[in-house]
């Protein structure tokens, strides 16, 4: 099975902190995505990357802030994300690589 390399363009990232590992309780996973990335392409991505059901997608928009170093003000880029609702009985460990 040949897994299309533009997947990986749609989904950058798994996000892993305190409140995207509460979500796993609940059978959601949060990935980094595009920002050009729409809802359906996410959850084709995840489906075919990971071999789950997705039962519905959820996406912010993370606008970025500007920090300060050493004096130098900076500017973190925008950030988008998705919240990926899965089917009963499937399941992604984000801590083990593809």
């Amino acid at each position: 099975m040949s897994i299309d390399p533009k997947l990986f363009d749609v989904i950058l990232s798994p996000v892993i902190t305190e409140k995207a590992t509460a979500l796993s309780e609940h059978n959601k996973v949060v990935f980094k995505v595009a920002k050009t990335a729409t809802k359906p392409q996410i959850k084709q991505a995840v489906e075919k990357l990971f071999d789950v059901k997705v039962e519905s997608v959820n996406t912010l928009v993370r606008k970025g802030k500007e920090k300060r170093f050493r004096g130098t003000i900076g500017r973190q880029s925008d950030v988008k994300k998705a919240v990926v609702t899965l089917a009963e009985g499937h399941s992604i460990d984000v801590t083990t690589g593809l």
